[in-house]
């Protein structure tokens, strides 16, 4: 996050971050293209695990962002994750991603997660994996995933997993965060 010198003292002030969120399938075509730059920003510049972010599953994905509100407007698409169906039934999560500053500042994560597993069951998945790096498989585990095994992909360790979808949702769905996170923390 940046900080920013204010013009007539030495003070310093961070850049504002909005606590007014929903996550939602990505309708409007301004999130969908805010959801690729996203992507392409953690996965190809930050991580560097591809040149290219996009590949065959997002001409069938379904991409859900997490969009921060400013005076009650849609601002930006700070948040994203995919899901698509690879056999009857057969769902994948993918590509799970937060905007570095909003990172740890709420529920993002949990909410795209909630968001795409319970979209998911919605549309007939009786199965719902994801490849995970290894490093995020605990914070997985809090979500009701199970570990089915580990891989090694683009040179880095991977865990395969299943979602619990008997505990899907485990949050409310498609409202603001704002309240859900005033009620965590008030």
């Amino acid at each position: 996050m940046a900080e920013h010198a204010f013009a007539l003292n030495d003070d310093t002030f961070r850049d504002f971050l909005t606590g007014d969120l929903l996550v939602k399938p990505a309708t409007e075509r301004w999130e969908r293209e805010a959801y690729y730059r996203l992507r392409r920003a953690v996965f190809a510049d930050e991580q560097g695990l591809f040149a290219q972010d996009r590949d065959t599953h997002d001409f069938q994905a379904l991409p859900i962002v997490a969009v921060a509100y400013n005076c009650g407007v849609a601002d930006r698409v700070v948040g994203a994750v995919r899901i698509y169906e690879q056999a009857p039934g057969l769902w994948y999560g993918g590509r799970l991603c937060v905007e570095r500053d909003y990172r740890r500042h709420g529920m993002i994560g949990k909410a795209l997660v909630n968001e795409a597993v319970s979209r998911a069951i919605e549309l007939g998945c009786h199965t719902f994996l994801a490849t995970v790096q290894a490093h995020n498989e605990a914070w997985f585990h809090g979500l009701h995933w199970q570990s089915l095994r580990s891989l090694q992909l683009l040179e880095r360790e991977h865990v395969l997993m299943r979602a619990s979808l008997a505990r899907y949702p485990f949050m409310p769905r498609e409202v603001s965060l704002l309240p859900l996170k005033e009620r965590r923390h008030g």
